[in-house]
C-alpha cells in the first residue's frame, strides 16, 4: 500500500559546527511536520528559519542529528539513494553548465539520471513547451537571461518524471514575468500531474497558491495551516492609509513603523500604506503617526498573519526610531540633478543592450530602475555606477562626466552588489577598516565614520564576528555601513532584497527612508514590485529601451490606460506585466502579434 504521505517528519534536529568558534549553530530544532502527497507545500520564514537544511535532509544529502524522516514512505537516513531515485531537487543555485547549450544541459542532466534514450524525445518536446524554451534549444546557457535560466534549470530537475519534487526558493532575482511563468508550470505539475511539490519561498503571495504552509523562525515551525488558517492571525487588524497630498507612502510607512506602542508591521501598496494594529489596538484608536491620514479596514492577507506570528515569537525591540519622518531634503521641482543621463547607448558587439536611454535624477531622489531579466536594467545601473563605460550619449554622475572621469566620480558613490561582496574571513571591524582605507579615510577620521556607521547599523554588538558568520539581515546591514563609510552623495543599490524575508525588508527599506530623508540620492534595482512603491519615480526597461517613467502612480495610470475598458490603475507589479507584454506584442512581427 502507498504511503498517503509525500514527506513525514519526527521531531528533526540539525546542527552544524562553525569552525572559528568550536560551537554548533542549531539549523533545526525539534522540527515535525507532514506534507500530503500530491499537494503543492510552502516553507516560509525569515533568513536562517532552517527552510534549505530541511530540503537537503528530504533530498537525502544531510542526515539529521536526531529525530526521523520518511520520504515516499522510505527512511531517507537508511536508504538515501533510494528516495534519491524518486525525487527532483533544485537548490537555490542550480548547476547549469554555462558552455553548454540548452539542448545539451537536457541531455547531460538525462545521462546522469539515466533516462532511457526512447523516452526523451517525447519528455524534451513536453518541457520545452512547458518553459517555452523550444526556440533557444541552440543557445548557450551562459547567454539565457536570470528567468530562462531559472526555467532551464526546472526542465533540468524534470528530466526524468519525480513523485516529488523539492524546490529552493526558485523565483529569487527573478522578474515578475518570469515568477508568473515559473508558477504557472509549477501549478500545471500539481493539477494535471497530481505531482507532490514542496518549495521555500521568500514571497508571501507564493505561498498564497498552497495548499499548507509551515511557517519557520530559527530551526523551529512556528505555525503551519493553510492560508487562510494563517491569515486569521490577523484578523481585525489590518487597514490601508493614504498619505497626505505631497507625501511619499514611505514617509507615512516610516511613521507608523515608529509607533511601536500600536503598530506592528506596516507596507507601501499601490501608492497608499497597509498597516497592521498591535493586538488590542481597536481601529478607532487615533494614531498620531497617521498624522490625519484617511484610513479603511481590509480583510488580513497571509503576509499580515506571517508578520503577527513573528511578532508574538519575538516582540519588536523598543529601539529608538531612525530620524527618517522628516520631510524631504527639497521638493521635487527644485532639488539639485545629481545624474543626467542623455540618450545613452550601450553595444556588446553588435547587440544592443541599452538603446537611448535618457533620465535624470535628483538629489534626496530614491529612483528604481525595474525591468524583466535581460532588459538591459544592470547594464545601465552598471555605467551609472561608472563600472562599465557607455557606448554613446552623455552621462553625469554628480557633475562628473563619467565617459571621461569615472574614477573621479566614483568617490561620490556608493555601491552595495546584489551578491555579499565583503570578506568572510575579516570581523565586522576589519571590513569596515579595511573600506576606510579603500576610501581614503585614516586615523581619526576613519574611526570617527566607523563609530558612526556601528552606531547607525547597530553592529557594536558584532564588531568582532568574521561577517561570514553574520545573519543574513546584519551582513546587509555590514555591505550598507561599509558603503556609506565615506559618505557618498549617490548610493547605488543592486537587488539588495534579492531573497530577503518581509522582515529583513522592512528594516532595510526603514534605513533607506531615513538616507533619503537626509539628502542622499538612492538608485536601486529590484524584482519585489511591492519595493517599487518606495521609489520618487522608476524607470521600466525592456529590450534596452524605457517603456515607462514616472513616479509610481504615473506609472500605474499609464498600464490603466492601456487596459481594456478603461480598468482601474492597477497593483505595480500587474503594471509592470501589462506595460511589458504590450510593448513586446507591439513590437513582434505582425504573424507572433496574432497569434499572441
Amino acid at each position: 500500500m502507498t504511503d498517503p504521505l509525500a514527506l513525514h517528519g519526527e521531531h528533526l534536529r540539525r546542527s552544524f559546527l562553525v569552525k572559528e568558534t568550536g560551537q554548533r549553530n542549531v539549523a533545526l530544532d525539534d522540527v515535525s511536520l507532514s506534507v500530503a502527497a500530491g499537494s503543492l507545500t510552502a516553507l516560509v520564514g525569515p533568513d536562517g528559519a532552517g527552510k534549505t537544511t530541511l530540503l537537503r535532509l528530504a533530498a537525502g544529502l544531510l542526515v539529521p542529528d536526531a529525530g526521523a524522516l520518511t520520504v515516499l514512505g522510505i527512511d531517507v537516513v537508511a536508504d538515501p539513494q533510494a528516495v534519491q531515485d524518486r525525487i527532483s531537487y533544485m537548490p537555490q543555485r542550480f548547476g547549469l553548465y554555462e558552455d553548454l547549450s540548452v539542448q545539451e544541459n537536457l541531455d547531460l542532466y538525462a545521462d546522469l539520471h539515466g533516462v532511457p534514450a526512447h523516452e526523451r524525445g517525447p519528455r524534451y518536446a513536453r518541457l520545452l513547451e512547458m518553459t517555452d524554451l523550444g526556440r533557444f534549444t541552440a543557445r548557450l546557457a551562459g547567454q539565457l537571461s536570470g528567468g530562462m535560466k531559472q526555467k532551464l534549470g526546472l526542465a533540468c530537475t524534470l528530466v526524468r518524471s519525480p513523485e516529488l519534487l523539492l524546490l529552493d526558493e526558485p523565483t529569487v532575482g527573478v522578474d515578475p514575468l518570469s515568477r508568473r511563468e515559473l508558477w504557472q508550470i509549477v501549478q500545471q505539475l500539481v493539477e494535471v500531474e497530481k505531482l507532490s511539490v514542496v518549495v521555500s519561498t521568500a514571497y508571501l503571495d507564493e505561498a498564497e497558491r498552497c495548499a499548507r504552509v509551515f511557517l519557520l523562525r530559527q530551526g523551529r515551525v512556528l505555525a503551519a495551516g493553510t492560508p487562510a488558517e494563517l491569515r486569521r492571525h490577523a484578523d481585525g487588524r489590518s487597514a490601508i492609509a493614504t498619505p497626505p497630498a505631497g507625501r511619499p507612502a514611505r514617509w507615512l510607512q516610516a511613521r507608523l513603523l515608529d509607533d511601536r506602542a500600536h503598530v506592528d508591521d506596516a507596507v507601501p501598496q499601490a501608492g497608499e500604506v497597509r498597516y497592521l494594529r498591535r493586538a488590542g489596538v481597536a481601529a478607532t484608536t487615533q494614531l498620531d503617526a497617521l498624522d490625519g491620514a484617511p484610513t479603511r479596514e481590509v480583510p488580513a492577507s497571509l503576509e499580515d498573519g506571517f508578520m503577527v506570528l513573528l511578532h508574538q515569537d519575538e516582540p519588536a525591540a523598543a529601539a529608538s526610531p531612525l530620524p527618517a519622518t522628516a520631510a524631504p531634503a527639497a521638493a521635487p521641482g527644485r532639488a539639485e540633478t545629481v545624474i543626467e543621463v542623455q540618450d545613452l547607448g550601450r553595444k556588446f558587439g553588435d547587440f544592443v543592450a541599452v538603446a537611448n536611454t535618457s533620465f535624470s535624477v535628483r538629489r534626496g531622489e530614491v529612483f528604481g530602475l525595474l525591468g524583466p531579466n535581460g532588459a538591459g536594467k544592470t547594464t545601465t545601473f552598471r555605467m551609472l555606477c561608472g563600472l562599465l563605460p557607455a557606448t554613446s550619449g552623455r552621462l553625469r554622475v554628480a557633475g562628473v562626466d563619467l565617459r571621461h572621469a569615472r574614477a573621479a566620480a566614483r568617490r561620490h558613490i556608493g555601491y552595495v552588489s546584489q551578491k555579499f561582496a565583503l570578506y568572510g574571513n575579516l570581523s565586522v571591524d576589519e571590513n569596515l577598516r579595511f573600506f576606510a582605507g579603500a576610501y581614503g579615510l585614516h586615523g581619526r577620521s576613519a574611526a570617527a565614520r566607523i563609530g558612526v556607521v556601528v552606531g547607525q547599523f547597530e553592529l557594536g554588538a558584532l564588531r568582532g564576528t568574521p561577517s561570514a558568520q553574520l545573519p543574513g539581515g546584519y551582513r546587509q546591514r555590514l555591505a550598507m555601513a561599509a558603503a556609506l563609510l565615506h559618505e557618498p552623495q549617490i548610493l547605488f543599490l543592486d537587488e539588495p532584497t534579492s531573497g530577503a524575508d518581509p522582515l529583513a525588508r522592512r528594516e532595510f527599506w526603514r534605513r533607506i527612508t531615513a538616507l533619503a530623508a537626509a539628502g542622499t540620492t538612492v538608485v536601486v534595482t529590484t524584482h519585489f514590485m511591492e519595493e517599487a512603491e518606495y521609489c520618487d519615480r522608476i524607470v521600466i526597461q525592456d529590450a534596452g529601451q524605457v517603456l515607462a517613467l514616472g513616479t509610481p502612480r504615473e506609472v500605474r495610470e499609464q498600464a490603466a490606460r492601456g487596459a481594456a475598458g478603461g480598468a482601474a490603475a492597477p497593483g505595480m507589479e500587474a503594471a509592470f506585466i501589462a506595460i511589458v507584454e504590450r510593448a513586446r506584442a507591439a513590437a513582434a512581427p505582425p504573424r507572433q502579434r496574432v497569434a499572441a
